[in-house]
C-alpha cells in the first residue's frame, strides 16, 4: 500500500473519530472520565435492615428511587437491594461497585465506617451516605453525606403534642440510642417545653442493636407502658418497630405521631383519624437530589444538608388530619418561621438539652 493511500487512511479515521467525540456528552464521576449519553447511570441503594415495608426510613429512600425511575426513564438503570443481616451491608456496597454502578447510595449510620472503606478500594465510583456523617471529606472524595436537621421537624412535633395534650404527659418511643434518633428526642422534648415548661416527657428505646428498628411487639409494649403512666400523646423514630406504636396507641383511642413517611395514609381508615402528624424527613428527596446531581455532573465530594427552610424536614398536612391541626397550626408555622430565622434555637443534642 502506497504512502498517500495510508496517509487517506489515517485522515479518514481521525474524522471519524472527532466526529463521534463530538456527539458526546459527560456524566461526571470522581475521576473526570467521560461517559456517553447513551449509556444509562447505574444507581444502586443499598437500604438497611429491616427493609422495605417499614413504613418510615426505607420506604422513603425506595420511593424517592422510583421516582429517579419515574423521571429519568432509559437514562438510569437502577438497582435497591437489602442486608438481611448486619454483615451483608459491606457485600451489598462491594456487589454493586464490582459490577460498576457508577453511583452507590448507602442508608443510615451504619453504613458509615463500612462505605469509608469500600470507597477507597473502588475510587472510580460514586458513593453517597445518606442519615449519616463521616467526617473529614472534601470536593474530591467519592463520598458525599446527606444529613437532615430532623431536631427542627422534631420540634415542631414536641410543640404540637404539647398543645394536644390533656394529662400533662407525652412519650417518645426510639429505636435505639443513636445521635440520629437523640437529635429526634432532643427536639421533642424542647419543643414541648416550649409550649409548656411543665410538660412531662417519658423516653424509651426499643434496643440497643438493629433490633430496635425492628421489634414492632416490643414496641408496642412500650407504648402501652407510657399510656399505662399517662401520657396521651405519643411520638416514634423507630423504623419498622414503630408500627407497634401505631397499633398500640390508635386501639387506645390516643394520638401518634409518626416519622420520615406521612404514616397517616399507611394505616386502615379506622386508625388514621388518630396521628396527630408525622414529622418527615426528605429521605426519599435526598436520593432524588444525589441522582439528579450526578446526571448534571454536579455532585461533589462532602456534605448536603436538609432542615425546615428548605423543606428538607417538615410536619405532615393531608386532609384527614387537618381537622385535628387547625387549632395548632398558627403557632406551629409562627415557631417554625422563628426557627428558620435562628430566633428560636433548637438544641441538635441531648447535651444542649440539658443546657
Amino acid at each position: 500500500m502506497n504512502r498517500n493511500v495510508l496517509i487517506i487512511i489515517w485522515l479518514i479515521m481521525v474524522t471519524l473519530l472527532l466526529a463521534a467525540a463530538s456527539g458526546c456528552s459527560s456524566i461526571f464521576d470522581p475521576t473526570g472520565s467521560r461517559k456517553q449519553d447513551s449509556e444509562p447511570l447505574k444507581v444502586g441503594l443499598v437500604l438497611d435492615v429491616g427493609g422495605r415495608g417499614d413504613l418510615a426510613f426505607n420506604d422513603a429512600a425506595y420511593n424517592g428511587l422510583q421516582k429517579v425511575q419515574k423521571e429519568f426513564g432509559t437514562h438510569v438503570q437502577v438497582q435497591c437491594v437489602e442486608p438481611l443481616e448486619e454483615a451483608d451491608r459491606e457485600k451489598l456496597l462491594r456487589s454493586l461497585a464490582q459490577e460498576k454502578y457508577d453511583l452507590v447510595l448507602g442508608m443510615g449510620q451504619f453504613f458509615t465506617s463500612i462505605m469509608e472503606e469500600v470507597a477507597l478500594d473502588y475510587p472510580l465510583t460514586r458513593f453517597v451516605l445518606i442519615d449519616a456523617y463521616i467526617e473529614g471529606l472534601k470536593s474530591n472524595n467519592n463520598i458525599s453525606c446527606f444529613t437532615f436537621r430532623e431536631h427542627e421537624g422534631a420540634f415542631l412535633a414536641g410543640a404540637a403534642a404539647a398543645m394536644k395534650t390533656k394529662s400533662g404527659k407525652i412519650g417518645f418511643i426510639g429505636g435505639i440510642p443513636a445521635p440520629a434518633i437523640e437529635r429526634f428526642e432532643a427536639g421533642y422534648i424542647a419543643g414541648a417545653k416550649y409550649v409548656k415548661p411543665d410538660i412531662v416527657v417519658i423516653s424509651s428505646y426499643v434496643g440497643t442493636g438493629l433490633e430496635g428498628f425492628r421489634s414492632p411487639e416490643k414496641a408496642g409494649e412500650l407504648a402501652a407502658g407510657q399510656m399505662d403512666s399517662g401520657a396521651d400523646v405519643i411520638y416514634h423514630a423507630a423504623g419498622k418497630s414503630g408500627n407497634g406504636v401505631n397499633e398500640v396507641v390508635t386501639s387506645r383511642g390516643r394520638l401518634v405521631i409518626g416519622e420520615d413517611v406521612d404514616q397517616t395514609l399507611t394505616l386502615p381508615k379506622e386508625q388514621q383519624v388518630y396521628v396527630l402528624t408525622s414529622v418527615i424527613k426528605g429521605v426519599g428527596k435526598a436520593v432524588y437530589d444525589s441522582v439528579n446531581l450526578q446526571m448534571k455532573g454536579e455532585l461533589a465530594g462532602g456534605y448536603y444538608e436538609y432542615g425546615l427552610k428548605d423543606d428538607g424536614v417538615y410536619y405532615a398536612e393531608n386532609s384527614i388530619n387537618k381537622a385535628l391541626l387547625a387549632d395548632l397550626k398558627p403557632r406551629l408555622d409562627k415557631i417554625k418561621t422563628g426557627i428558620i430565622s435562628g430566633e428560636i434555637k433548637v438544641p441538635p443534642n441531648k447535651q444542649e438539652l440539658q443546657k
